[in-house]
């Protein structure tokens, strides 16, 4: 029996998969890749001789019956996804029966989306004391939200908010977040495709960003940014970090006293 890795991709770019990932596929005897969101040029690294195919035709049994027969046969097998395996993936589903059949697993981690279109749009998702939080969420669909995990109480709070696989809904998600209290004028960012070759970012508020997406013809394949932070680094503030003030004393650095003028 071989091992089955599970390995993020990244967002698209093929220079954004872990060093570790991009070595899997190098040493891989079989991959297995989701072709309808993975770049093909991230492939780069496999031998040539390995035994790789395509999985946006298959279901969910062919992809199993596939990575089930490649790792009885193979050292090492890789099912290359996008972004990172642990979000909004179906690793659990897929492990099952690899774990009732003995064979290995292991997981190998991937740059999100999230990070990728906050890196793109050149936004942290964090700000001292005004926001702390982030929420990784979605709309409900076709798969259903907790009743616990509603995106109107989950908005309500305010804080980052990192919408995925609600794009094409991208009027009810404005409508829910004015619900929950968000103002008509909070900015919010959509990135399109964060690092591929053809990214859009596209930078609004809750008036108006429904309207861009439209006429950007952007309906798919976009993560939405909706937080207090967005658009910090060009507003003053008296706001600033812990980390480097000079009175905060740290591991390696003792507080400097400071002196009153």
């Amino acid at each position: 029996m071989g091992k089955v890795w599970f390995v993020g991709a990244g967002p698209g770019a093929p220079d954004m998969i872990t060093v570790r990932g991009a070595r899997l596929l190098a040493e891989a005897d079989a991959i297995l890749y989701t072709g309808s969101l993975v770049a093909e040029t991230v492939l780069q690294w496999a031998k040539p001789e390995c035994d790789i195919a395509d999985s946006k035709t298959m279901d969910l049994a062919q992809v199993t019956a596939w990575l089930l027969e490649r790792a009885q046969r193979h050292a090492q097998v890789v099912r290359l996804q996008t972004g990172d395996p642990t979000l909004y993936g179906v690793v659990a589903e897929l492990a099952r029966p690899l774990d009732a059949a003995g064979i290995a697993v292991g997981i190998v981690s991937g740059v999100s989306s999230a990070m990728a279109a906050a890196a793109a749009a050149g936004e942290c998702l964090t700000l001292p004391e005004i926001t702390q939080t982030v929420i990784f969420t979605r709309l409900s669909e076709r798969t259903q939200m907790p009743e616990t995990e509603s995106f109107a109480s989950l908005a309500a709070h305010g804080c980052t908010l990192c919408i995925f696989l609600s794009i094409e809904r991208i009027d009810a998600v404005v409508t829910q977040l004015i619900a929950a209290g968000w103002a008509e004028t909070a900015p919010v960012v959509i990135v399109h495709k964060a690092t591929w070759p053809d990214e859009i970012v596209l930078r609004g508020t809750l008036t108006d960003i429904a309207a861009q997406c439209r006429a950007a013809q952007i309906d798919r394949q976009a993560l939405i940014l909706v937080s207090p932070a967005l658009g910090a680094r060009f507003r003053a503030s008296n706001t600033t970090s812990k980390l480097y003030d000079a009175a905060f004393p740290r591991r390696f650095r003792p507080a400097q006293p400071t002196t009153d003028n």
